[in-house]
């Protein structure tokens, strides 16, 4: 705790002590009208703040633009694009720019700086996936044109995350010291205590309230401790702080996408991968041990429970977006249904002790979970007791990353995902992506959904890939929901909680995608302070 109190108070000492550019900030606790923010939201971005390796794929990139952006409704709309157009065959994108764009240094932004922002991306083996990518061309000053390999609707979600970079100031500390067109430009980052950002006077939108804003990294302890001394405009905290009542802040919870639930090896234990890890699980793979553990399960009290009420019930990856399809949800919470799966499909108490076998094999296994995540610790925890009714056994266990990589193919694990990009879908569930990265670690194989994933992402645009997607869910014969081949026991969409100054006006948050980055600063230009 001495420690905690200690690096919290060097890190608002630190907030103090801005540069002498543009003075000291006023104090969090301040009662007059003000136009500046310490905010305590998340972690460091480990990587530095350049979009060619992944930032602001979690939230605005402060710094930089892109071609287009969701709006609160997660609409998709222009930003540095004017239009756009796809070819009839799906593989050509052209962009038309904005006329008038600058850089924060002053330099315009054209083509080229789109251009070869792609181009970085496709080469730096980052997160983001252009190998789809042909060629992209600066046509003239203001035209771009993107040359697909084939046809892919979800090309549409690399256009709104990419932040596009300057070609005349890109170099290898970028990530330190970015420069770009968004609405902020970065004035100092002290690097594991605390970013500095000012409001971007040539930013072409609508202009923020905010002119400053100062981040500090902090755990969250740490961070709700200096929410409640008042030395912080906005804080994330867990759930399990959400009680406490804080003089002067309000709590604000955001639904999100970020999930949780329990991925299952869907094929017989006995192989190897080519890294000789084993692969595979005889309980997980009967199909009627997946479906039976997604029935009994009671979705609505692990929300309330482990999540004190800040969440919703999972069912799917991508609960509540657009390409989402309800008829995924099933009626969870129900012990008797499960058992009466089970025993119909030869799972039965021969010996009475409780744990159901067939063919001599016992319904239990283990399920994993990242060593240090309370939550995922306790979900895991309250998921195997409400097993233990219906008979399955779940031993459960907490592992380092890279020991959950070894084991992940043959064992359950406790995953977090969710995105505003339906490509995760295809990431999780399609055979081609078995056993690459955290990608369907299960080895879930359809043939049928696989046939959906392709079409979906093969269509022409987002409108014709979505039944697609939605079929892949459930087509009222088959799918990878719950419903269907159950290769997930997705259990609840955890709210993202934020204690918030009385007076600082946060704006509509859009649903939130899974906690990394600062989702809550995608619309930081719409928020204000009031009196």
């Amino acid at each position: 705790m001495a420690l905690a109190l200690m690096a919290l108070c060097i890190a608002l000492i630190a907030a103090a002590g801005c540069s002498s550019e543009s003075g000291n900030p006023q104090s969090a606790g301040s009662d007059v009208t003000r136009d500046e923010l310490i905010l305590a939201v998340g972690t460091e971005p480990e990587m530095g703040f350049d979009p060619t390796t992944g930032w602001g794929r979690y939230g605005s990139p402060l710094f930089q633009s892109t071609l287009l952006k969701r709006d609160d409704d997660l609409n998709v709309v222009n930003d540095l694009a004017e239009t756009y157009e796809v070819s009839s065959d799906g593989k050509v994108w052209t962009v038309e720019l904005r006329q008038g764009v600058q850089f924060s240094d002053g330099e315009p932004l054209t083509a080229e700086d789109v251009q070869f922002t792609f181009e970085t991306a496709a080469s730096s083996g980052s997160v983001l996936d252009l190998q789809n990518l042909q060629q992209v061309e600066a046509v003239d000053n203001d035209t771009v044109r993107f040359t697909l390999k084939q046809a892919q609707s979800t090309f549409l979600d690399v256009l709104i995350t990419t932040g596009i970079v300057p070609k005349h100031a890109y170099g290898e500390d970028y990530a330190e010291r970015p420069i770009g067109s968004g609405p902020y430009r970065l004035l100092q980052w002290d690097q594991g205590q605390q970013l500095i950002v000012e409001a971007n006077p040539l930013y072409y939108g609508e202009k923020p309230f905010f002119q400053r804003l100062t981040f500090l990294f902090m755990n969250e302890d740490a961070a709700f401790a200096a929410a409640k001394a008042g030395d912080v405009d906005i804080a994330y905290i867990p759930a399990a702080f959400s009680r406490q009542q804080v003089s002067g802040m309000r709590l604000e919870n955001v639904h999100s996408v970020d999930n949780r639930g329990i991925m299952f090896p869907v094929v017989p234990a006995g192989g190897e991968n080519e890294q000789g890890e084993p692969v595979g699980n005889d309980v997980t793979a009967d199909l009627a041990i997946r479906q039976a553990i997604n029935i009994a399960v009671d979705r609505q009290a692990l929300v309330d429970g482990v999540l004190e009420g800040y969440g919703t019930p999972a069912f799917t990856v991508n609960d509540g977006l657009p390409w989402w399809n309800p008829d995924s949800i099933i009626e969870d919470g129900d012990p008797e249904a499960a058992a009466a799966l089970l025993e119909a499909a030869g799972w039965t108490d021969a010996d009475g002790d409780g744990v159901r076998e067939k063919n001599g094999l016992k319904a239990e296994f283990t399920l994993l979970y990242p060593a240090g995540d309370l939550t995922r610790q306790s979900l895991a925890i309250a998921a195997a007791d409400m097993m233990v009714p219906i008979g399955i056994q779940i031993q459960v266990e907490g592992k380092s990353w890279d020991e959950l990589r070894k084991q992940m193919h043959a064992n359950a694990v406790m995953f977090g995902w969710g995105s505003h990009d339906p490509l995760e879908m295809y990431n999780l569930y399609h055979s081609e992506k078995i056993g690459i990265e955290l990608f369907n670690p299960g080895y879930y194989k359809n043939d049928k959904v696989d046939a959906y994933l392709d079409a979906a992402m093969k269509a022409v645009n987002a409108e014709q890939a979505m039944q697609h997607w939605k079929n892949a869910q459930w087509d009222g014969e088959t799918g990878l929901s719950a419903r269907g081949d159950a290769p997930w026991a997705w259990l609840v969409n955890i709210d993202h909680l934020y204690v918030v100054n009385e007076k600082l006006d946060i704006g509509k948050q859009r649903i939130h995608p899974h906690g990394h980055g600062w989702p809550v600063t995608d619309n930081v230009v719409d928020w204000k302070w009031n009196e």
